[in-house]
């Protein structure tokens, strides 16, 4: 079982294995729904998730509101983003992989300490 969702900063969506969603949704449930912010969130995040079936040959079956909400129409690219994946129509990863790389290559911004100390 997956369950998608839109991503609210980019036109992707985010594909959660069931469980890894459940923990999501208690941390959505813990934010204050009297705060906009957080209640926008939770509006965003849990008004858009649907759970994905996958048809006899393998393929997910994506709502067609999240499908605009991204994008997709033919080819797409499934991101491995550690508990998640990223549902990318290909067009459009492809321009955010170079602005990403035009970015990083301009920053003048320090880096974190984090990420001073992450050896690939």
């Amino acid at each position: 079982q997956m369950v998608c969702t839109i991503d609210i900063h980019h036109p992707c969506l985010l594909l959660y294995p069931l469980p890894e969603w459940e923990i999501i949704e208690q941390k959505l449930s813990r934010l204050s729904s009297m705060n906009p912010v957080e209640r926008r969130v939770q509006r965003l995040l849990l008004g858009h998730a649907s759970e994905c079936q996958m048809d006899g040959a393998g393929r997910l079956l994506i709502a067609p509101v999240l499908r605009q909400h991204a994008g997709l129409t033919k080819e797409v690219m499934l991101v491995g983003q550690f508990n998640k994946f990223e549902l990318w129509d290909e067009t459009t990863w492809y321009q955010q992989v170079k602005e990403d790389i035009d970015a990083e290559q301009s920053a003048t911004e320090t880096l974190s300490e984090r990420l001073q100390d992450l050896s690939l």
